[in-house]
């Protein structure tokens, strides 16, 4: 008699009948058809494009390039959410490059960007080294940057317009004698008649520091922005695009609003596209841009995952290569 090695009651069950197929037959997800291709050396981009895998971001990174280029050819909105990371790598140009190409209908900024911007125009750099000067108290205080910014503000809430269209204004202002102009997102939407809206949350950018800031002025100001948003917004039925860049939480927040908004106004924005960059990822971004607002029947939601120096330099030559106009 065998003894018993286990001591457990249930015996290991036989494998012996299972069933088999042919694997030639069987329907995979994968096939050497979606191989990326080496790159030839001397060839151009759209081959370089052509030459990704068509699997997952590949495949992925054309179908928000295709949705952006039939948003352009029906006249639908393309909305660009921006971080002040996406400024701040040095990415304006090819952004202003798009907006030139009619690839930007209306440009989201958080107050990161709204300050990275202006520096940039005003003086031609930003992006202050805080670890150096947080200890002497000295982290945000340019007199420039706290001093127009506000002035901004006021201005917007006098005038009865947004932050983003004030930043505009005052930009062109020769009083301001902004050294880079061209390399501008906030003066080149200003002269395309691109709106602009900047969302702020009181106490997160560094202008709120300062001794001209005027908190009743700031919320004007950035809720007529927030307004003129949904408004935008609700004009993305059907068929409009919205790409969040870079913000991790306040455009997210925003944009989740904006649609609802929109559809308690009788909107029920779809089919629309969003899609998501950004070099981690962040809850919010995939529930209020991905997620939640593409239910909708013929809606569709990526998620992108790289650095913006990288994925909009890329996402940007996608949209060239299938571009028949001359930039504006």
């Amino acid at each position: 008699m065998k003894t018993k090695a286990s001591i457990y009651d249930a015996e290991p069950l036989s494998l012996q009948r299972i069933k088999t197929y042919p694997l030639a037959g069987r329907r995979s997800k994968v096939t050497v058809a979606d191989f990326a291709k080496p790159h030839r050396r001397g060839a151009g981009v759209g081959e370089f494009l052509k030459s990704l895998p068509r699997i997952l971001a590949g495949n992925d990174l054309r179908a928000v390039a295709a949705a952006i280029v039939q948003a352009r050819a029906r006249k639908s909105p393309i909305l660009w959410g921006i971080g002040g990371h996406v400024i701040k790598v040095g990415l304006a140009p090819v952004l202003i490059d798009l907006l030139r190409r009619g690839f930007v209908s209306g440009i989201a900024m958080n107050g990161a960007a709204l300050v990275h911007d202006f520096e940039i125009a005003l003086v031609g750099n930003t992006s202050e080294d805080v670890d150096a000067v947080l200890d002497r108290g000295e982290f945000g205080m340019a007199e420039e940057t706290g001093l127009y910014l506000n002035e901004m503000a006021m201005g917007a809430q006098r005038g009865g317009i947004g932050l983003g269209e004030a930043a505009g204004k005052l930009l062109m202002s020769p009083r301001l004698r902004a050294r880079f102009p061209r390399e501008s997102v906030l003066l080149a939407a200003y002269r395309a008649r691109v709106p602009v809206t900047v969302h702020l949350a009181i106490g997160t950018d560094i202008p709120h520091m300062h001794r001209a800031a005027d908190g009743a002025a700031l919320g004007a100001a950035t809720h007529h922005d927030f307004r003129l948003f949904c408004a935008l917004v609700k004009g993305m039925q059907p068929g409009g695009v919205y790409l969040n860049w870079g913000s991790a939480v306040i455009l997210p927040e925003v944009f989740l609003k904006a649609v609802s908004v929109a559809r308690n106004l009788g909107t029920r924005l779809a089919p629309i596209t969003t899609a998501n960059f950004d070099f981690i990822s962040q809850y919010r971004p995939q529930q209020n841009v991905v997620k939640r607002p593409t239910t909708g029947a013929g809606s569709h939601g990526y998620s992108l995952t790289g650095h913006h120096e990288v994925l909009l330099p890329l996402l940007a030559a996608a949209l060239v290569e299938a571009d028949s106009r001359k930039p504006q």
